[in-house]
C-alpha cells in the first residue's frame, strides 16, 4: 500500500503536560531539557485517507523539540535530530515524508534533510499557499469585503509562503502592502510583482502602520513571538494566520468582536480518516502542510515537492489540482481551536459595521 509519514513536535512545553498529564507538576525547563535528549518516536498510526483513486495509511512521527528550541540551539544538532526522526518514519515503511511546523523552517527548509534521507520530503508549503489564499477570499467575501477594493497586507512578505501568497494575490487587489524587515527583499519583490501582474505594491517597515491600514491580512511569518495585538485591527478586518506557532494574540479573538481571526491551511481529508491523536481539530480535519503529504501519496507522485525557500506559483496551481482531484477541500474557518461559524461570522461583520458608523459619527 502506499503510504506516507508526517513529521510534528511540539510547538512548547505545555503540548507535553496536555499529553502527559503528570507532566504539570515538572517546571518547564525540566522538561526542556527532557525533550532535547529524548529520541525521536512514532506518535500515531493514520488510517483511512481515501479518494476515488487510491487508499493510503501513514503516521506521525515526533521530533521531540519546542519551537524555541529549534531556534536557539545550534542548527546542527536540530537538523540531526529531524533527520533521525526522518529515519523512523523510513524504517516505518514510508514512501514520502512531510516535515510540519518548524521541522519544514530549520536551517535550509528540507534540503539537508531530504539529502540524508532516502525517502522523499516536503515541506507541505505550497498547498498551505493554496488553501490560505483560498481561505482568506472566502472569509473576506463573507465579510463584505470585494478584493478588487480592499487593502491587504502579507506580514513576512519576504518568507517562502509570504512571497507566493502576495504574487498571486497581486492579480486579484488594488491595493497589496509588503512587509518585512529587509527592505532590499521587499524592493526586489515588489519590482517582481509590478514586472509579472502591472501592480504596483507598497512596501512597509512598519508594522504596526501597516495593519491599522489593512481590510485582509495573511501573516506567514517563521517568528515565534506574538506580532498582532487588538489594538492593532481596524474594525471589520480578516485575519488568515499561517505561521506557526502563532503570530496572532489570542486576545483578538476575546477582546475584538469585530474583527475576523481565521487559522489559514486547515481542510478536511477525504475518506474515513483517523489520525489517533488530538490536535485540536474536528475528525478528519488536517493542515494544509500535512494534506500535501497524503495529496502526494494518493497520487503516487514520490518526489521531494516543496524544499528550500523558495515555492514557485506552479507548484501552488498543481497541487491545489491534485488535491481538488483527490477530494480535499479547505473546511470552513477555524480561530483558535474552535469552529467559527456563519452566525458568529455575520455577528463580527455587524459589529463591525456599528462600530464603523460610530466612529463616522463621533
Amino acid at each position: 500500500m502506499d503510504s506516507f509519514a508526517f513529521m510534528i513536535h511540539p510547538l512548547d512545553e505545555s503540548d507535553v503536560t496536555k499529553k502527559y498529564s503528570a507532566a504539570r507538576f515538572v517546571p518547564k525547563f525540566i522538561i526542556a531539557q527532557m525533550l532535547k535528549h529524548a529520541p525521536p518516536f512514532k506518535a500515531s498510526d493514520i488510517t483511512g485517507v481515501t479518494s476515488k483513486y487510491n487508499k493510503i495509511d501513514g503516521s506521525f512521527v515526533t521530533c521531540p523539540l519546542t519551537a524555541k528550541q529549534m531556534i536557539s540551539l545550534p542548527e546542527s544538532f536540530v537538523i540531526n535530530k529531524i533527520i533521525q526522526a526522518g529515519k523512523v518514519a523510513e524504517q516505518l515503511g514510508a514512501k514520502i515524508l512531510g516535515l510540519g511546523a518548524y521541522t519544514s523552517v530549520v536551517g535550509d527548509a528540507g534540503l539537508s534533510v531530504a539529502k540524508n534521507l532516502k525517502i522523499p520530503v516536503t515541506t507541505g508549503n505550497s498547498y498551505t499557499v493554496a488553501t490560505a489564499i483560498e481561505g482568506a477570499k472566502l472569509a473576506s467575501c463573507k465579510m463584505g469585503h470585494n478584493l478588487d477594493e480592499v487593502k491587504v497586507a502579507i506580514i513576512g512578505a519576504t518568507g517562502s509562503i509570504g512571497s507566493v501568497c502576495a504574487e498571486i494575490l497581486a492579480r486579484d487587489v488594488k491595493t497589496l502592502i509588503l512587509v518585512g524587515k529587509d527592505e532590499v527583499k521587499l524592493h526586489r519583490l515588489a519590482n517582481r510583482i509590478l514586472y509579472d501582474t502591472g501592480l504596483v505594491a507598497k512596501i512597509s517597515l512598519d508594522l504596526r502602520q501597516s495593519l491599522k491600514h489593512a481590510d485582509v491580512v495573511i501573516c506567514a511569518t517563521n517568528s515565534v513571538e506574538i506580532l498582532i495585538n487588538p489594538e492593532d485591527l481596524k474594525p471589520g478586518a480578516v485575519v488568515c494566520d499561517v505561521s506557526r506557532p502563532r503570530n496572532v494574540s489570542r486576545r483578538v479573538a476575546e477582546l475584538r468582536n469585530d474583527v475576523l481571526v481565521i487559522e489559514g491551511g486547515l481542510v478536511e481529508v477525504p475518506g474515513d480518516v483517523n489520525f489517533n491523536l488530538n490536535f485540536g481539530f474536528p475528525p478528519g480535519m488536517a493542515y494544509a502542510c500535512m494534506a500535501e503529504t497524503m495529496i502526494l501519496a494518493l497520487e503516487k507522485k514520490y518526489e521531494s515537492y516543496t524544499l528550500g525557500r523558495d515555492v514557485s506559483i506552479k507548484q501552488v496551481m498543481e497541487i491545489d489540482k491534485l488535491a481538488k482531484k483527490h477530494g480535499f477541500r479547505v473546511a470552513g474557518f477555524r480561530s483558535f481551536e474552535k469552529a467559527v461559524t456563519e452566525v458568529e461570522i455575520n455577528s463580527i461583520r455587524d459589529n463591525a459595521m456599528r462600530k464603523v458608523l460610530v466612529t463616522e459619527t463621533a
